[in-house]
């Protein structure tokens, strides 16, 4: 389990090791590294995802380490609530972004032609927060044209808890 503390609330993940392990180990090792704390959400369509992990309250990108495998073909579906690896359009483009769906989004599972969006983990307690980060205003900001929380959502701290 992982907890994100952001300055709207807690936001706690269970984390699918088992499903998805190289995108599992990946974000734990990220957590451990102290990567996440100060990072934004910088990217936030409702009823679709909110996404972060890959940017400063500077809106610089942050250094992350190698991409990593795509492992959408996990029988996980990127469904309301799950967390999944932000990635480019290369499939095995994934490192630090994370998106939690915020409807079903059947379209970024993988399908013929589709290499899809690897689930990891899913929210287990703070959805009410999500839905709140949600809910903001977006607009432009730092190199963004749209789609950026107009008050910024930080991700003051994340710690990996008990299971």
């Amino acid at each position: 389990m992982v907890v994100m503390h952001t300055n709207l609330g807690d936001i706690t993940i269970e984390v699918f090791e088992d499903e998805a392990p190289k995108s599992a180990a990946n974000f734990l090792q990220y957590v451990r590294d102290g990567f996440y704390d100060g990072t934004i959400f910088h990217r936030v369509i409702p009823g679709f995802v909110i996404q972060g992990g890959g940017f400063d309250e500077s809106y610089q990108q942050k250094k992350t380490r190698d991409p990593i495998v795509n492992e959408a073909d996990n029988g996980v579906k990127n469904d309301r609530g799950t967390l999944s690896m932000a990635r480019t359009s290369d499939p095995n483009s994934a490192t630090s972004q994370f998106f939690v769906n915020l409807s079903d989004n059947a379209p970024l599972n993988p399908s013929r032609g589709s290499a899809g969006y690897a689930v990891f983990g899913k929210v287990t307690d703070g959805m009410d927060v999500v839905d709140q980060i949600a809910a903001g205003q977006t607009g432009a900001a730092g190199p963004f044209r749209q789609d950026v929380p107009q008050e910024q959502v930080v991700i003051e701290s994340a710690e990996i808890t008990g299971n």
